[in-house]
């Protein structure tokens, strides 16, 4: 038959099969799958085994990739703080209580009642029980996934049920690899126990690299595209291309796809218009797969093992209820997940099915698979014609699944024309306000270096203010190494004198210091100690690339014991209206002080824009804007409006909201190096891309 029609057809049988579902409350997927056996080879056989394996093979790889990269969506960092031990007890207790309870009870009945025949022994009972066990702990991450989306569920079960579908897959691929090696040993397979466990680590750990590096080149291609149909054609091709690499490789296709969601949504900007933009791609992808999942129900296996799968199942079945409640109870969870989450990870398929292919393919292994692979889908018959019902009543009951109006967000303003054109030189304002009062007397210091004649004035007013905040006094330090060119350099006193000069139309008087050290950071780490510096200002470079500099920045941060400040200079430095753009609430702590060294001096327009997920509920939108209001107050800024926004692009959002503000004032993430990297740096970011004068300070790390 043609694949045209075959894709038509089956389009629109699992259409109308899943509005027949929903007219009894069932979800989507349920009618999917009764669609795709009625067409199957169970059925009416018009999905044939060889189109199944030949023609629309293909789109199940889509699918799973899509899947995947689903899944790793919800395994955000900052989330995974919250709900780690939860997560890991009850994926740990649904490990532990699956090889107990299923593997137990397999072996049980097939070794006392001898059912697979005189050929069979007690340790290839127990090897056969241990394999089931370690497919059990697989749930369904499509059908999981499909269905939190089609509920539009939200909440803390929703989010810990993602979550723990992606942690016990990958729990479920590593238990398994090492079933199959107890196989091997007991068949007396030419394999060493320490080599292929060596092997499934270097898979896992392969595919996970694979996926990180994937995740990095689609998270720098995506932050490039305006449009949502280039963000699809360059992400989905990406995404495609690290699955096809990972089956090539013979690695894990579904941990690659994890890890590339895992990796884009914790970069620091966190831009997740691709997982919304595959969203509007994945519903036909979807119908396929789900209907070829059903296809693939071969009700001639009851016949086989029907027996031992049910047991399967049914033990299954005990051990999620079982496992969720019992690691839910050890880690402290609230009672509605102890109560749902179990229900909600009964449905079980491509990953089981997956993994017990992988034994038709070992000829050592032919005597267990001969019985593993009906009883599995046996397993995998009930779980999907029972599951997918049982996770939407779970996400019902917990109170989580509720339907939106629908609307569709509005593209956001083109930022196209507010990309940062280089200033060769940092433009200031002439000072407006009063002259500031110094202190009498001070003990400490608000260190700035000096460098350059085009941002050394810049550096001294914000020096000052920060200085006057703290009732200190501002240094201006020059630190000259042994690499230094002295013939080319600006004369040092020149410096002085351009500092002085801003910091005397302030009402202060600068002090001044010069040193020599091995290198620019450790002269300036030297001169903060001996000065008990409050704060250490550095003027970024108007050069985009310069490495020396971030690892000046590294090197300070890391050593001072007071905030580091990098002033990035762009545009005419004004204060006036001051946006402090904050992700979590120590961002707020960490910008505080220059917050309101600035705030004051004088009448400030200042805008706290806290940046949420954009499927946080609006009452907890709600709570934190109260927070702000909060914290606000306790710093005496009366000026400030507090502004709450779910987005799916930081980056995006704090652009178009720069274009109404003069500074932004930012917390960097924590991190250099590797973590830097692989997670990124708003606040980096944002320098690179935003044509206004920014305030980035680091928090002291000692």
């Amino acid at each position: 038959m043609e694949i045209t029609l075959l894709l038509a057809v089956i389009l629109i049988a699992g259409f109308l099969a899943a509005k027949a579902g929903q007219a009894f409350r069932l979800p989507s997927v349920t009618g999917f799958i009764a669609a795709g056996v009625l067409l199957g080879p169970s059925g009416f056989n018009f999905i044939t085994s060889e189109a199944i394996s030949n023609q629309l093979g293909h789109f199940t790889q889509i699918a799973l990739m899509l899947i995947a990269f689903g899944i790793g969506e919800h395994l955000e960092l900052k989330r995974l703080k919250v709900t780690a031990k939860t997560v890991l007890s009850i994926c740990m207790a649904d490990a532990i209580i699956s090889l107990t309870l299923v593997g137990g009870g397999i072996f049980i009945v097939t070794w006392l009642t001898s059912a697979l025949g005189a050929g069979w022994h007690s340790k290839d009972y127990l090897v056969l029980a241990i394999i089931l066990a370690t497919v059990s702990i697989a749930t369904a991450p499509g059908t999981i996934l499909f269905i939190t989306r089609e509920s539009r569920a939200v909440g803390p079960m929703t989010t810990t049920l993602l979550q723990v579908v992606a942690v016990n897959n990958g729990l479920a691929i590593v238990l398994f690899g090492m079933a199959l090696v107890l196989a091997r040993q007991v068949v007396g397979a030419d394999q060493t126990i320490l080599g292929t466990l060596l092997v499934i680590v270097a898979k896992i750990s392969f595919s996970l690299l694979l996926g990180i590096t994937t995740g990095l080149i689609i998270d720098f291609v995506i932050h490039r595209l305006q449009d949502r149909g280039e963000m699809l054609t360059a992400g989905l091709a990406l995404l495609l291309l690290s699955g096809e690499m990972a089956r090539l490789l013979k690695l894990s296709p579904l941990l690659v796809g994890i890890a590339i969601g895992f990796t884009i949504v914790n970069r620091d900007r966190r831009d997740v218009r691709l997982f919304r933009t595959l969203n509007s791609f994945e519903p036909p992808i979807y119908v396929l797969f789900f209907t070829l999942a059903g296809a693939h129900l071969d009700f001639s296996a009851l016949t086989v093992a029907g027996w031992v799968g049910l047991i399967y199942f049914l033990l299954r079945l005990t051990t999620k209820a079982a496992g969720a409640y019992l690691g839910g109870t050890l880690a402290g969870a609230s009672l509605i997940v102890r109560k749902n989450l179990g229900l909600a990870l009964i449905p079980q398929a491509g990953v089981a099915i997956g993994l017990v292919f992988l034994i038709n393919g070992d000829a050592n292994l032919h005597m267990y698979a001969a019985i593993l692979t009906p009883t599995v889908l046996v397993g995998v018959l009930f779980a999907e014609l029972v599951g997918p019902a049982c996770t939407k009543y779970a996400l019902e009951r917990s109170g989580e699944a509720a339907m939106s109006d629908g609307a569709t967000r509005g593209e956001p303003r083109t930022t196209r024309d507010f990309l940062l054109e280089e200033a060769r030189e940092a433009k200031l304002v002439p000072w407006s306000w009063g002259k500031l009062t110094p202190p009498p007397s001070s003990k400490g210091a608000v260190i700035f270096g000096v460098s350059h004649q085009n941002t050394v004035n810049g550096l001294a007013r914000m020096a000052t203010l920060l200085a006057h905040h703290f009732k200190v006094q501002p240094l201006a330090v020059r630190i000259d190494t042994v690499i230094d060119a002295g013939a080319s350099r600006i004369d040092t006193t020149e410096l002085f004198e351009y500092a002085g000069q801003e910091v005397r139309s302030i009402g202060y008087t600068l002090h001044t210091s010069e040193a020599r050290a091995e290198s620019v950071a450790k002269g300036i780490i030297a001169a903060a100690r001996e000065k008990e510096a409050l704060a250490v200002l550095l003027g970024y470079p108007f050069q985009r690339t310069e490495h020396s500099f971030n690892k000046i920045v590294e090197e300070v941060s890391s050593a001072v014991p007071c905030p580091l400040i990098i002033v990035r200079f762009a545009g005419v430095l004004h204060t006036e209206r001051i946006l402090v753009p904050v992700v979590n609430s120590a961002d707020l702590e960490t910008v505080g002080d220059t917050l309101c060294s600035l705030a004051h001096v004088g009448k400030h327009t200042i805008t706290l824009l806290r940046l949420l997920s954009a499927d946080v509920q609006d009452q907890e939108a709600a709570d934190y804007e109260k927070k702000l209001h909060n914290w606000a107050a306790s710093k005496k800024l009366p000026f400030v409006k507090c502004n709450v926004i779910k987005t799916e692009a930081r980056l995006e959002t704090i652009i178009i909201e720069a274009q109404t503000h003069d500074l932004l004032i930012m917390a960097v993430s924590e991190g250099f190096g590797i973590k830097k990297m692989l997670l990124g740096s708003l606040a980096d970011d944002v320098a690179d891309n935003c044509q206004r004068p920014m305030l980035i300070v680091h928090r002291p790390r000692l």
